[in-house]
């Protein structure tokens, strides 16, 4: 009896000091539910998200052109949006792809336009001439998510916006032979840019973009406004459709330029 008493002491010892060591980890084996809700931002579990989004933009173009002689006009026109599918010579690429790794994202947006129309010499020396103008934009940017919960986000971040704007004259053989006058102009403007994105329910949801630069580095100001509205139709498929703003002041050689595009536009990204 005296041993039986002497072993359930020891048995009673090892469990009281025991216990206290195995109790945490029996109570996290008992709450997979927060572990789980842990595991997004566990650096192990993370992927890097690819998300393509070809979309359609059909911009009015508002150009402003102020020579630095003074004895030369300025001149300003508006292209609506159906003359500028008009004058399309090829077809346009307009697309934007994102790299996302948790908290951490960059997107690349990318626009080529190449555009022709015919220009009045009012036949002195020439009996006519084309315009052509192609126009390719670029951005790169580095956004951080600096908010996000059940039904919302914010991303902050800088970049990089390129511009590149080529043209030529061709002018029509009249009194004096055939001609072509080409020229361009390229630049390349620091951006910062923020985006916020709210979920609204039933796959609905509404995101707004901006991003603003330039500061006198390229040019003088570039910025870019978007609001769209999107449905997820899937787990891999999203729709958007709202509207864009996008334009720039730069000073050029021979003259200060103002762009102003703005417009409805349309797209869909791909969730992979």
């Amino acid at each position: 009896m005296l041993v039986d008493h002497a072993k359930k002491t020891v048995i009673f010892l090892f469990f009281l000091w025991v216990g206290p060591l195995a109790l945490p980890q029996w109570a996290q084996a008992q709450q997979p539910s927060d572990r789980s809700a842990q595991s997004s931002n566990d650096p192990i579990t993370r992927r890097i998200e690819v998300l393509p989004t070809p979309y359609l933009w059909l911009p009015w173009v508002s150009v402003n052109v102020h020579p630095n002689n003074p004895q030369i006009q300025s001149r300003s026109n508006t292209i609506d949006a159906g003359q500028v599918l008009t004058h399309l010579t090829w077809v346009p690429f307009m697309g934007e792809i994102e790299f996302r790794y948790g908290p951490y994202g960059v997107i690349a947006d990318y626009i080529h336009a190449p555009l022709k129309s015919g220009a009045s010499t009012r036949d002195v020396l020439f009996s006519g001439a084309t315009a052509g103008l192609t126009i390719d934009t670029g951005t790169a940017m580095f956004l951080y998510r600096a908010l996000e919960d059940r039904v919302q986000y914010v991303d902050i971040g800088g970049g990089v916006r390129a511009w590149g704007l080529a043209g030529d004259i061709s002018l029509n053989q009249g009194l004096l032979p055939p001609a072509v006058v080409s020229n361009g102009l390229s630049w390349a403007d620091p951006m910062l840019a923020a985006r916020y994105h709210r979920d609204l329910g039933n796959g609905f949801g509404a995101t707004a973009y901006a991003d603003v630069g330039g500061f006198g580095v390229g040019a003088n100001v570039d910025w870019q406004l978007i609001a769209l509205i999107d449905y997820k139709v899937g787990p891999h498929l999203e729709l958007h459709g709202g509207f864009r703003a996008l334009n720039f002041n730069y000073d050029g050689p021979r003259a200060n330029f103002k762009v102003h595009m703005y417009g409805p536009i349309l797209g869909g990204t791909i969730h992979f």
